[in-house]
C-alpha cells in the first residue's frame, strides 16, 4: 500500500522522522521501497548527477514527466513527488495546474515547485484542484543566479524572518509538506515550530520533520564538490541497499545529520 501525505502528516504530529531521497529510474525506485524510503522525490536534480549540466535549469517537462514514468514502475509503496522544472509554473496558475497534473498523470502522487509568498496563489490554484504540493524554500537552485549561487539562506535577522514568512505563506496557501534547504539549524527548527505541516530538511538540521538528500550524493556517486550537507553512507556498507537503509535508520534515529552536517 502506498503512502500517502496524510500518512506524513501523521508522522510529523507523533514525531517520528520521514524518510525522503531523491530518485530518477525504477532500479533505484525499487531498492529503495525495499530499504524502507517512504517518499522519493523525482528531483529536477537528476540534470546536475544524471545529465551533467551545472544546474538544474536546463531540465524540461518531457524529462521530468519521463522519470517520474520510471520511478513509478519501479516503486510500489513509497509516496512520489515530481519536481516541477524551472519555467513549467511561473507564468501563470493554469501554467502551473497544467505541468502538475502531466507529473500526475505520469505516477507522481504530489509535486513540487520553488519559492515562498510569490507563489502562494498558485499554490492554492493547484491544491484547490485536487494536487498536493510540497513547497521549496530557502535555498532554491532554480534561483541560483538570483541568489548569487547556492549559498546558505536566512542568516540575518531579515533573511530569516522573510525565510518564515515564505513557509508559512505556502503553509497557508494547502501546501502538504515543504523542503527548506540550506538554512541555518535553529531558522529550520523555528519554521518547523511554526508549521503544522512536515518539514523536510537538506542542509537545515536535526529538527526538521524528515530529512531528504540526493541519491546519488549519499552513494558518492556524483563526482561533483559535495555540500556540507551531505554524508556518504557507502562508506562500509555491503550493498547499495544496504546504504540506503543505514540512510533511513539514521533519520529514523535522528543520528543524521550531525552538527558537522549543519550551518
Amino acid at each position: 500500500m502506498r503512502y500517502t501525505v496524510a500518512h506524513f502528516k501523521a508522522l510529523r504530529d507523533s514525531g517520528d522522522k520521514i524518510v525522503m531521497l531523491t530518485c530518477y529510474d525504477a532500479s533505484f525506485a525499487a531498492l529503495c521501497d525495499e530499504a524502507g524510503v517512504e517518499c522519493l522525490l523525482v528531483g529536477d536534480s537528476l540534470g546536475m548527477v544524471v545529465q551533467g549540466h551545472e544546474s538544474t535549469l536546463p531540465v524540461t517537462m518531457d524529462e521530468m514527466e519521463y522519470h517520474v514514468r520510471c520511478v513509478a514502475r519501479g516503486s510500489k509503496q513509497a509516496l512520489i513527488i515530481g519536481d516541477l522544472p524551472f519555467g513549467s509554473y511561473q507564468a501563470s496558475h493554469e501554467q502551473a495546474y497544467v505541468n502538475a497534473s502531466r507529473l500526475i498523470a505520469a505516477g507522481a502522487q504530489a509535486v513540487k515547485l520553488e519559492g515562498g509568498r510569490v507563489m502562494l496563489d498558485t499554490v492554492r490554484f493547484v491544491v484547490e484542484r485536487g494536487i498536493p504540493v510540497c513547497g521549496h524554500v530557502g535555498l532554491t537552485p532554480q534561483s541560483v543566479h538570483q541568489l548569487g549561487g547556492y549559498r546558505v539562506q536566512g542568516k540575518s535577522d531579515e533573511a530569516a524572518r522573510a525565510v518564515l514568512d515564505d513557509a508559512r505563506a505556502i503553509e497557508r496557501a494547502g501546501a502538504a509538506m515543504i523542503v527548506i534547504e540550506a538554512i541555518p539549524a535553529a531558522l529550520a527548527r523555528d519554521v518547523t515550530q511554526a508549521l503544522t505541516i512536515p518539514t523536510i530538511g537538506i542542509g537545515a538540521g536535526k529538527e526538521c520533520s524528515g530529512q531528504v538528500l540526493v541519491l546519488y550524493d549519499m552513494l558518492d556517486l556524483y563526482p561533483g564538490r559535495k555540500a556540507r550537507f551531505v554524508k556518504n553512507f557507502m562508506a562500509g556498507a555491503e550493498s547499495v541497499k544496504d546504504a540506503i537503509r543505514r540512510y533511513v535508520a539514521a533519520v529514523k534515529a535522528g543520528t543524521f545529520p550531525g552538527p558537522e552536517h549543519a550551518f
